[in-house]
């Protein structure tokens, strides 16, 4: 007999594409409730290297990200426009330029159902038109 667990089994994983016109692909990611852990995976396809368009995937509540963003920038490259002190991300990547991937994983029990997250990105002016929603569903 077939084991039909295969068929609801659940993608803990999710991969965002970056690229040179400051955008993310696809725009919102829903995360299983039945995941231990989530992992997305950040592609730049574009040309630029890090320092002229650099892009992360940081991950906060909504009503957090402008403040997230703003200490982000503050924290400098060094940090990869996160500040590490700051307890509003709840994950985030390094940085990345054109060509290059990295990728995060966070537990799901850090998502509380009904909240809504945004995931942005931190470089210097980049998270008021890179952003995009996170839901556990």
């Amino acid at each position: 007999t077939n084991a039909p667990s295969t068929a609801y089994a659940q993608t803990c994983h999710a991969t965002v594409q970056s690229d040179d016109a400051l955008r993310y692909i696809p725009q919102a990611i829903e995360v299983p409730r039945a995941c231990k852990d989530f992992t997305v995976t950040l592609t730049h396809s574009g040309r630029l290297p890090v320092l002229a368009m650099g892009h992360n995937w940081v991950l906060a509540k909504e009503a957090d990200m402008a403040g997230v963003a703003r200490t982000g920038m503050l924290a400098g490259a060094a940090s990869q426009y996160v500040d590490p002190n700051d307890k509003r991300v709840i994950a985030h990547t390094g940085v990345i330029g054109g060509g290059q991937t990295t990728s995060v994983s966070f537990p799901v029990s850090a998502l509380q159902p009904g909240e809504t997250y945004a995931f942005f990105c931190t470089f210097a002016g980049h998270s008021p038109v890179m952003q995009g929603t996170l839901t556990l569903k």
